[in-house]
């Protein structure tokens, strides 16, 4: 269990060029956008566009800031806003981005398709909350708020921005307590 604090990300450029992404873990450790396993990033996009293209990658797309954005994926357009369960879409398919009316910030969450599968998930905590864990890499994003945990004897705290990265080959429980909006990306073998 490792705690990842926000002013530590590491800032890239687009594969396309058109914008910055902010990493907030990617495995194997260091690997490039064109050879992760999995990556889980968080992006501002500030114009209309095209998305890159990822070969052999599924992608998971939450918003986290702003009025939201149409996306569409091979041509059936999709409405998503911060209030909006995150989309599931092959990253390897032509994507558009269409903002509503602004910037927005998203969450991106990556996997290689062969041999990687994903969940992510919204959590809203105000006050104190258990969240199961599946056995698999889970990473838990305070978004927005601040949160304090506890897990088998281990304890910590996330501010906003900051987030917690979890190896484990059992199924757990991570305690929350807090006012705080999370987001949970689970990866799987398989």
């Amino acid at each position: 269990m490792r705690i990842l604090r926000a002013g530590d990300y590491k800032r890239m450029p687009w594969k396309n060029g058109k914008g910055e992404t902010v990493e907030i873990a990617v495995f194997p450790p260091g690997a490039s956008i064109n050879d992760f396993d999995w990556r889980i990033s968080m992006a501002t996009v500030a114009e209309d566009g095209p998305f890159s293209i990822f070969p052999d990658i599924d992608r998971t797309l939450a918003i986290l800031d702003g009025n939201g954005m149409v996306l569409d994926v091979e041509g059936t357009p999709m409405l998503l806003t911060t209030a909006s369960d995150p989309l599931a879409f092959p990253a390897d398919v032509p994507v558009a981005a269409r903002l509503e009316d602004g910037a927005i910030t998203d969450l991106n969450v990556m996997t290689r398709r062969k041999g990687l599968t994903h969940t992510l998930i919204r959590i809203d905590v105000d006050g104190s909350k258990a969240v199961p864990l599946p056995p698999s890499t889970c990473l838990l994003l305070c978004h927005r708020g601040a949160l304090s945990f506890r897990r088998d004897g281990d304890t910590g705290a996330l501010a906003a921005g900051d987030a917690l990265l979890i190896e484990e080959e059992e199924a757990t429980v991570l305690k929350i307590d807090g006012e705080a909006r999370c987001y949970l990306a689970s990866i799987t073998t398989g």
